[in-house]
This record gives structure tokens, sequence and C-alpha cells, in this order.
């Protein structure tokens, strides 16, 4: 009777192990190195915006960066419309200058995961902040799940933030081309990668997990060709998670 009790025991305490074991893993899971968000505030009237565009264009294929170009609209007074631009992007990077403790907005202007913002053509700086973005803490568990005729968004459980967080669904296609017929770059085709054309908020997190199950249906309309959630703490503040997935395939 009592080998049959110590044998009991040893198989609890070896599941018990195995338990431990498996939430380490998933633990180690939510904690890999997430890509460090690289945000491009920029304008089709923007003499000085042409090489900021080609420096993210280069970021953009890069496995460690979710780099997104965010057209502005208060250049379109000098002479051109810019084509790509929405006010709900301006509106974007005026929450950033307010958490920034910046004076105003210009372009073309970078944002490093929310925290650290510089002159979107000044390549070393931003490539330094990138670099110590990288190199902290992976922040909350944000990822996709293909499930045929849905995707899931899955955000992991974390310390409950001040004011909750908002999961922003942002929807973008990978290369835009445009001939500018006026203003400061007339006669001038700039090219664009992974230009945010949707920006809406799916949901709001508590440092509870969350899942979201979004249909493909309606992800792949108007030929987007990319998605990425972000978590974002309060109004422009720091990014919290952050996951990509390609809606080309």
């Amino acid at each position: 009777m009592l080998a049959r009790r110590i044998a009991g025991l040893q198989k609890f305490a070896i599941a018990g192990i195995l338990l431990a074991v498996a939430a380490a893993a998933s633990s180690a899971v939510c904690a890999e190195t997430r890509p460090v968000v690289v945000e491009l505030f920029t304008s089709q009237g923007c003499s000085s915006c042409p090489k900021a565009d080609a420096y993210l264009r280069e970021l953009a294929p890069r496995e460690d960066v979710i780099a997104l170009s965010f057209n502005v609209d208060y250049w379109d007074y000098l002479g051109w419309r810019d084509t790509l631009a929405s006010p709900a992007f301006t509106k974007r990077q005026k929450a950033y200058a307010r958490g920034l403790g910046l004076s105003g907005v210009y372009t073309p202007q970078i944002v490093v995961d929310g925290v650290v913002e510089g002159v979107g053509s000044h390549r070393d700086e931003i490539d330094d902040a990138i670099a110590r973005q990288a190199a902290k803490s992976a922040g909350v568990g944000v990822s996709f799940r293909d499930e045929g005729t849905s995707l899931i968004l899955d955000v992991a459980g974390g310390a409950a933030p001040a004011k909750p967080a908002t999961l922003w669904l942002v929807r973008y296609t990978t290369e835009e081309a445009v001939d500018i017929r006026r203003g400061e770059n007339r006669d001038r085709t700039i090219a664009y990668a992974n230009v945010v054309r949707e920006l809406t908020p799916v949901g709001m997190w508590k440092g509870k997990p969350l899942s979201l199950t979004l249909p493909k249906s309606e992800l792949l309309t108007k030929g987007f060709e990319g998605c990425v959630a972000l978590l974002q703490a309060g109004d422009g503040g720091p990014i919290l998670g952050a996951a990509r997935i390609d809606l080309s395939r």
C-alpha cells in the first residue's frame, strides 16, 4: 500500500514538473522578441520627404522591423493634394506630438515604437533608435492565427495598464508609385512602401487575454496586401505589442 502511495506521489510530482516546463515554454514563446514598429509620417507635397520614403523602402523587407508609411494631409495647400493621405493619419501624428512633448508636427518624421521620434531621413539616428528598442523586452504577445476562412487575432495577458490599451488593425499596400504633377515634388514619381490605407480600432485590452475573429472576406477587400495589429497604450502612447500577416498569399 505504502509503495503504491509513493509511486502515486512520484507520478503527481512528475506531472507537476511537466506542467511547469510547459508553462515555462509557453512564457518563452510569448517573450520572443517582436519586430520594432517604425512609423513614417510623410507627404507627397513635402520636398524633404523622398529621402525618408527611400529609407522606409529599405526598412520594409526587414523581418525585425514593421515599417509603415502614413501620408498626412496638412501640406495639401501647397498645390498638390496627397493621393494617399488621410486626416486620421494626421490625427495620429498629432497624438504622438502631444505624447512626446513636441510643439507641433512635421514631415518627414519617424516614430519608433511610439516612444522615440526623429527626422525620417536621419538614418543613423533612426537605426540607433531601432537597435535600442530591439534590445528591450518583447512586451505583450500579439499574434495572428490562420483558421481557413478567418484569422484569429490573439493578445496575451499581462500587467493591467493604467488605462485600457487600444488594439489597432492596420491594413496597407506593399507598394505605391505616384506621379506628382504639382507642388514641391512636381514632375517626380515617388515610390512608397507599406502604405497604410486603413487604421481601425478593433478592441480594448485591460490586461486579460483577448481573441478576435476576423473574417478573411472582409480583410481581403480593396486589394490590401498586408495587415498589422498594434497594441498601443493611451492616445499616441508606447506600442506594447505588434504582429503582422501577409494577405497576398
